[in-house]
């Protein structure tokens, strides 16, 4: 790398591909933190529904940006980029290649591009428009947003209510189009010098492995999850409640849908999701993707994953790392 900037490995790609496995196995071969780029797993008492590495996993590899807040706390993306932004800069002196875990595409462009520069969040607003949202029928604010930005809708599910909300409130804070402001900074100001690895598998085996993680979550306890979740006083309106595995598991026990309804219902969404998530990452050319065959051991994909960064970052360097 020549730009002067420092190097940030980051590993992504849809849900169940397999980046937890793979990068516990880079973080043991390169004596690495992770640093977590998952939207949900910053939440405390939520670990089965986001498939948080186990205890011991994060006992033996250090993960940042796990257990950060509580559900009912709020995130955003701006504060998720000044931490990260900060223990980035503490693992450079440190002499630490920084890699970065994750599926949440937002997070890793934050990190790496920056955001521009927008109203901050009026919660009044949006409490307002969430309302809205109630009285008048699901699609209601995605229809309206429809008019007022088509160009902003395209981009958005159109059940994806926190972003068509930030959309809705950005035109009325502004007067502006939120694609607007997106043209104009562009997400180019990078900071570092990243090497973006996407994993990927073929969709019926990446499918096959949604349907045994979300069967899986159910027989580790993920209904006990909710349940304590509940008898904690975290309600159904808040939205680390309405993440995948969460909505379903509530729909269930408030008698709103068969526990066999709510398991299916999890793998559609999930499959649904994944589809969003690529499309997400087709929007930056600057992946480099890596597939992985049904079976692959880890120390394959590590070999793949390592001829790849040849010629791109010191392997020099992070070959001295994996033997300290």
């Amino acid at each position: 790398m020549s730009s002067g900037k420092k190097p940030v490995i980051i590993l992504t790609g849809p849900t169940s591909v397999g980046k937890s496995k793979i990068a516990l196995y880079l973080a043991r071969q390169l004596s690495a933190d992770i640093i977590s780029a998952d939207s949900r797993q910053i939440y405390r008492g939520m670990d089965i529904g986001t498939a948080k590495p186990a205890m011991e996993e994060m006992k033996e590899i250090r993960h940042h940006m796990v257990d950060i807040v509580d559900p009912d706390e709020r995130f955003s993306a701006g504060r998720y980029k000044d931490m990260v932004s900060s223990i980035i800069s503490g693992m450079h002196e440190d002499g630490m290649m920084p890699f970065i875990v994750g599926g949440t595409g937002l997070y890793i462009k934050a990190v790496v591009y920056g955001l521009w520069e927008g109203p901050s969040a009026d919660w009044d607003l949006r409490r307002r428009y969430r309302d809205m949202e109630s009285s008048n029928g699901e699609g209601y604010l995605y229809g309206k947003l429809s008019l007022l930005d088509p160009e902003s809708a395209r981009s958005i599910h159109p059940k994806d209510i926190a972003k068509i909300i930030r959309a809705m409130e950005v035109f009325y804070k502004t007067g502006r189009p939120l694609a607007s402001f997106h043209r104009s900074h562009s997400f180019s100001g990078n900071r570092y010098e990243p090497v973006i690895i996407g994993l990927r598998r073929e969709r019926e085996d990446l499918y096959r492995r949604i349907g045994r993680r979300t069967e899986r979550m159910i027989e580790e306890g993920l209904i006990d999850e909710v349940r304590a979740l509940l008898d904690k006083g975290y309600g159904e309106d808040l939205g680390a409640m309405k993440g995948l595995g969460y909505k379903q598991i509530l729909d269930y026990l408030g008698g709103r849908c068969t526990i066999d309804e709510a398991i299916g219902l999890i793998k559609r969404d999930t499959r649904r999701y994944a589809k969003r998530q690529f499309t997400w990452f087709n929007r930056d050319r600057s992946i480099r993707w890596i597939d992985i065959d049904e079976g692959e051991a880890e120390s394959v994909t590590f070999e793949k994953i390592m001829e790849l960064l040849a010629g791109m970052v010191d392997i020099g360097y992070i070959k001295e790392r994996s033997r300290r």
